[in-house]
C-alpha cells in the first residue's frame, strides 16, 4: 500500500489541473464576446482601446498652459507700468 499513495496524489493533482483548465477555458469563452462588444464598428484585430483616443499628427504642447500664464503676467505687468 505504500506505493499506491504517490499514485493517488498524482491522480488528484492531474484532476485538479484539468478542472482548472476547464474553468479557464470557460472564462475565456465568456470574456471574448464582451471584448468584441467594446470595440467600435469597423475596428480590426489591431484595435487597442488604450491608444484609441490618440490622433496622428502634431500633438498639443502639454505645458502650453504655463506659457499662457506667463504671457498674461507679462501683459499685466506692462499694463501696470503703462498706467
Amino acid at each position: 500500500m505504500a506505493k499506491s499513495r504517490p499514485t493517488i496524489m498524482k491522480r488528484q493533482r492531474e484532476l485538479a489541473r484539468q478542472e482548472k483548465r476547464r474553468n479557464k477555458a470557460a472564462r475565456r469563452s465568456t470574456a471574448l464576446p464582451n471584448e468584441e462588444m467594446d470595440r467600435p464598428d469597423g475596428a480590426g484585430d489591431d484595435y487597442d482601446p488604450d491608444i484609441a483616443h490618440i490622433v496622428p499628427g502634431p500633438q498639443p504642447i502639454p505645458w502650453a498652459d504655463e506659457f499662457e500664464d506667463e504671457e498674461e503676467e507679462k501683459e499685466e505687468d506692462s499694463d501696470a507700468e503703462a498706467s
